[in-house]
């Protein structure tokens, strides 16, 4: 009889679940983005959040939660109610870099434990640029510049353990040089220097760097990308210009805390894959943008962090970046 009335109770608890799938959502969703207003993750929740909102009838409000390299938001969202009403678009940083480069404990979230991946949203292509007159033109002729000059260059970061700086960091460990990082408060502040030759490298979206380029005020080296870019294809990779192998991304996925049921999980990843693959918003906000699209699975999504851990903790121990 006892496990009779235990089958009764899984076969109501998946009822109720079910049938809390099939009425969500009934009132407003709150969607938090890891970053300030108007940047890339900003862009990109909005988009989202409109097309939810859109498609649903009610309302998703998307909440910024900037600073503290994302740790913030994150730490609000693994303490929230797990029913599909509290979203978050995070930057890769926040899952595969913070829980390497801080001392343990010191996140006021697991980042394997907090939360359910529902689906990967884009990736961001990085350019490799640099001031306009630095003597290398690609990836091989700024390899051999640096071993002439050990630690010498510097390159500017958007923050210790942000895209700009990891993904130097991987090009030092992949060549074998070294370079002088200069930490901002963001890329832009960055590139600003760049652009008046303050400092002497840096890696930002591509979308951040063509205006420059094509105004004549920095040089692109390569693309960080696997191979050339639709609409670039005059621009070679960095790959292909010095160091095989080499790409310098970053990543947005969206996520609910752990617990959300499953049936929400996967409403919620149906509709924005319909909203990533439809061929009007490709053309009229991805292609823009340079946006690869990384729509995938739950489970496809979480083999890809994964495999990310593994990738940049290795950089991260190579480097010796920390933060005490």
């Amino acid at each position: 009889m006892k496990r009779i009335g235990m089958i009764a109770s899984l076969g109501l608890l998946v009822a109720a679940t079910t049938a809390q799938a099939q009425t969500y959502p009934s009132k407003t969703i709150t969607m938090v983005v890891t970053a300030a207003a108007g940047g890339v993750t900003d862009t990109v929740a909005r988009a989202l959040a409109q097309h939810l909102s859109q498609a649903w009838g009610q309302q998703v409000v998307v909440e910024n939660r900037g600073g503290a390299a994302h740790s913030q938001a994150m730490a609000v969202v693994a303490r929230s109610q797990p029913d599909g009403y509290t979203l978050m678009v995070g930057e890769a940083g926040g899952f595969v870099i913070n829980p390497a480069i801080y001392p343990k404990g010191k996140l006021e979230y697991d980042e394997k434990k907090d939360f359910i991946p529902i689906t990967g949203l884009v990736r961001i292509n990085q350019a490799l640029l640099a001031r306009k007159d630095l003597p290398a033109s690609n990836a091989k002729e700024l390899i051999e510049l640096a071993k002439q000059k050990p630690g010498a260059i510097t390159y500017a970061t958007a923050g210790i353990g942000s895209a700009p700086h990891m993904n130097i960091a991987l090009f030092e460990s992949m060549s074998g040089v070294k370079f002088l990082p200069v930490h901002y408060r963001g890329a832009a502040l960055g590139l600003n220097d760049v652009i008046g030759g303050h400092v002497d490298l840096m890696t930002v979206s591509i979308s951040l760097a063509l205006p420059p380029y094509q105004a004549g005020k920095i040089k692109i080296l390569g693309i960080g990308s696997e191979k050339r870019m639709p609409g670039l294809t005059d621009m070679p990779t960095v790959s292909e210009t010095g160091l095989p192998g080499f790409t310098s991304t970053t990543w947005f996925g969206l996520f609910a805390p752990a617990g959300t049921p499953h049936d929400i999980v996967m409403k919620l990843n149906a509709e924005s894959a319909k909203l990533f693959s439809d061929p009007e918003f490709k053309k009229r906000f991805l292609e823009p943008q340079y946006f690869e699209p990384l729509v995938t699975s739950p489970e496809q999504f979480q083999k890809f962090i994964d495999a990310e851990i593994v990738k940049w903790s290795k950089v991260v121990h190579e480097a010796n970046i920390r933060i005490e």
